[in-house]
């Protein structure tokens, strides 16, 4: 054991995962209810794709009704009691974003698995795997959690063994609307690659390029302007394929494999060569926007909402 884990179990404020060991313990010793519902997702404004996943931005029902899946280790006792009752009290929409497979959310998953093992509503609404490890590039085959102990379950990965749910985000209306293209690349980078990658980014500022550290607007306008799009962003790549876009995709985890529609995998320095390859698609935006209003029919008849 690191000394780091043996100092946490005595002083948890050093150790994320033993702060948020200590927070599951509470919530199993806590009376459990499905007074509402609650939608529990990495609530994330600096993130794009995090942010606009979430079912509670998309229907009335669940206007307002969001947890950061993060504040389980939270510093702040406020923010960690709050989550204890949030999670306590009400019934759980788990998703979207890339949750599974990842350490940053196995304990919270692992307890919401066991919640719902107890009798508490749980649907899993449009999340994903999200491995790291890029052996399993292309074939993860499970997810580190038994979503047959959930109520409901619909997976944003297409060829696991669940009901297909793409992205919730394919419902904002933004989608609706008309864009001119005006470039024939785009590079969008990811949050990491724009912050740690200076040289990367210097090294292709001859094309035009932006990040998923800005906002809807200039992203959805920056790819609606586009021909091609070659990312490092799971939402980047999902959205391009709703506008009808060529997408090529450099993959930062195995999230990037496991979409109904391929996207051509490449690298940032070899995607020249790859841009002949690419193809678009028609009709995914409806499609998407389908399967979520029948998805979203069934959660709702569940929680009696």
């Amino acid at each position: 054991m690191s000394l780091k884990k043996i100092i946490g179990k005595f002083l948890p404020i050093v150790d994320g995962d033993e702060r948020k060991e200590r927070i599951a313990r509470k919530v199993l010793k806590t009376p459990q209810q499905d007074n509402d519902v609650i939608n529990i997702h990495r609530y994330d404004k600096n993130n794009v794709g995090d942010y606009y996943c979430a079912p509670h931005l998309y229907f009335k029902e669940l206007n307002g009704k969001y947890l950061d899946i993060l504040g389980m280790r939270n510093l702040k006792k406020e923010v960690t009691s709050n989550w204890i009752n949030e999670v306590s009290n009400n019934s759980l929409i788990i998703g979207g974003g890339g949750l599974f497979n990842i350490k940053y959310f196995k304990r919270q998953l692992e307890l919401f698995e066991e919640l719902s093992s107890r009798g508490k509503k749980t649907v899993v609404w449009g999340p994903g795997h999200n491995e790291k490890d890029r052996s399993k590039f292309g074939n993860v085959s499970r997810y580190n959690v038994d979503l047959k102990k959930f109520g409901l379950v619909g997976t944003r990965d297409f060829s696991m063994d669940t009901e297909w749910v793409p992205c919730v985000s394919c419902l904002n209306p933004i989608f609706d609307k008309s864009f001119t293209e005006t470039q024939e690349i785009g590079l969008l980078y990811g949050k990491k690659t724009i912050k740690n990658n200076k040289s990367l980014v210097n090294k292709l500022d001859d094309f035009p390029f932006t990040s998923n550290t800005t906002n809807l607007e200039e992203m959805i306008s920056f790819i609606g302007k586009s021909n091609i799009i070659v990312t490092d962003s799971y939402h980047a790549m999902y959205w391009a394929i709703l506008l009808g876009k060529k997408t090529l995709v450099v993959p930062t985890t195995s999230k990037f494999y496991d979409f109904k529609y391929k996207s051509v995998i490449t690298t940032f320095e070899d995607f020249t060569n790859d841009l002949h390859k690419a193809q678009s698609y028609t009709g995914v935006l409806e499609e998407c926007r389908e399967i979520n209003l029948k998805f979203a029919e069934k959660a709702f008849d569940y929680f009696n909402l």
